[in-house]
């Protein structure tokens, strides 16, 4: 299931009818940008209770293609760990 922008900021308009859209629109933004910003520079990120983001650095290797066996040197690279909270792990294996 994927979840797209304009669906979460009109979910988030219904919740907050005291806020304008413009408003909400601005703050996921600056939201996003800032949890760019900060798996950038290594930082983890975290929303409580909900989940968190940690950056991981898988190391140079010599690894092995399968098809001809030959050896490849395999380059440093990141990737990032997604974890999320006991709460809604098991929201999301509800049956409904």
């Amino acid at each position: 299931m994927s979840v797209v922008k304009s669906d979460l900021i009109k979910e988030l308009s219904t919740s907050y009818p005291n806020f304008l859209k413009k408003d909400l629109i601005k703050l996921f933004d600056i939201t996003i940008y800032e949890m760019k910003e900060a798996l950038k520079r290594s930082e983890r990120v975290e929303l409580r209770e909900i989940f968190s983001l940690e950056p991981r650095k898988q190391k140079a290797r010599i690894s092995r293609n399968p098809k001809t066996t030959e050896r490849v040197n395999t380059p440093e690279k990141k990737s990032i760990l997604f974890k999320m909270s006991k709460e809604w792990l098991s929201k999301a294996n509800e049956k409904k």
